[in-house]
């Protein structure tokens, strides 16, 4: 990048004159920008008359690293890098301690309300609107797209609104392939007041754009944990902690077939007919070479209720599972190891199965409801002391 600086340096110094294109972040900004330079990367045709027309292999390599970062998990984790574009993402990730790199920006407007002190030690990169229409795969691009150090949950400063809401309830995502539903269930999650998130293997990277996007900032509000495998999910739960899975299947029809409910359930909850799930019968005692897969599909007994009844016993995860492959083995092994329950979500008779975005939304703020009414009790009892 030192080299697309010095390429720029002269029209980086008219970027920042009075009455220039600078003008738009302000006097206190241009004053900032000024103590640190600002590297810049004109437009082509300026760039050509700057450099006869001739670019660095650095310059070259800039279209290829944005998309490179954007596209591939492989090579985020690789390099330690994420991308994120917009206003709004790029500040929130700013304002939560996220180490920006490089930000590429179409106008120099872009960074007026962003952190000057972070602005200063980036790369700033100047890039005509067209190019980042080209890296970008949203309809209306912002000009705007940063690289940023792939965040620590561990050094990240959350809004402190956000930990003064935190509740005692965690969100376990158990093979959530769909970026669409991943994104929006972390934003529940941060709106329900989660202490955190973990993510298991078999979930998409949560940093991946379109996760971002429909994320609406809640990686930058809340402690997301990812690509953890099931060994290791207990050493990130709370001492005590109950966990419980999220469930529409009909507690009853376990006894007709040994795979597993799919997203959160296959058949809705009939009103009356709520028992306690029974372990399958197998039909005939199996093969030698088949003696694993029917050990894969042996399903353990948890207690069975709707979800809206008394289940938050504190502090509680809730496993939200996939549509596609829905609640694993080890998930509901977890929830029986804890002596969690199977919360199901009623659903009319005949429709397959809960988006699972929306069923982590029903169950979470079910759970903040029931956590909050705990909590005023508590309150009213150390208040208003019953003397025998």
């Amino acid at each position: 990048m030192a080299a697309v600086g010095k390429l720029a340096k002269g029209w980086g110094r008219s970027l920042l004159r009075p009455g220039g294109p600078g003008e738009a972040v302000g006097r206190r900004g241009v004053r900032a920008l000024r103590r640190s330079p600002v590297r810049v990367l004109p437009p082509r045709k300026e760039r050509g008359a700057a450099a006869g027309e001739q670019q660095t292999s650095r310059e070259r390599l800039l279209p290829r690293k944005v998309v490179t970062i954007a596209k591939s998990k492989k090579f985020r984790d690789h390099h330690g890098k994420v991308l994120l574009e917009g206003h709004r993402l790029i500040k929130d990730a700013l304002e939560a301690g996220a180490v920006l790199q490089t930000l590429f920006f179409s106008t120099v407007g872009h960074l007026k309300e962003l952190p000057e002190a972070e602005l200063k030690r980036a790369n700033l990169v100047k890039v005509k609107f067209e190019d980042i229409k080209t890296w970008s795969d949203v309809v209306t691009p912002q000009g705007l797209i940063g690289i940023f150090s792939k965040p620590d949950h561990a050094k990240m400063s959350y809004p402190a609104a956000q930990l003064a809401s935190s509740l005692p309830l965690l969100l376990i995502c158990d093979n959530i392939r769909d970026p669409g539903n991943l994104g929006t269930i972390l934003r529940s999650a941060a709106g329900a007041g989660c202490e955190k998130v973990l993510l298991t293997k078999g979930c998409v990277d949560p940093w991946e754009p379109k996760v971002l996007r429909a994320g609406m900032g809640a990686h930058f509000r809340l402690p997301i944990i990812a690509n953890l495998d099931w060994e290791s999910v207990p050493s990130n739960l709370p001492a005590g902690i109950q966990v419980c899975v999220a469930d529409n299947k009909e507690p009853g029809a376990q006894a007709e077939t040994t795979s597993m409910p799919r997203g959160a359930g296959r058949a809705g909850s009939a009103p009356g007919n709520l028992k306690a799930p029974v372990k399958s019968k197998p039909k005939a005692a199996p093969e030698p070479e088949d003696e694993e897969e029917a050990a894969d599909v042996c399903v353990p007994e948890l207690a069975v209720q709707y979800y809206y009844e008394n289940w938050t016993q504190t502090p509680v995860a809730v496993v939200i599972g996939g549509e596609t492959h829905g609640l694993s083995p080890d998930a509901l092994h977890l929830a029986a190891s804890t002596g969690g329950k199977r919360l199901v979500v009623p659903v009319v008779p005949g429709v397959d199965s809960l988006n699972s975005a929306i069923a982590a939304g029903i169950v979470l703020f079910e759970g903040k409801r029931q956590l909050l009414r705990r909590h005023k009790q508590e309150d009213e009892r150390q208040k208003f002391p019953v003397v025998g």
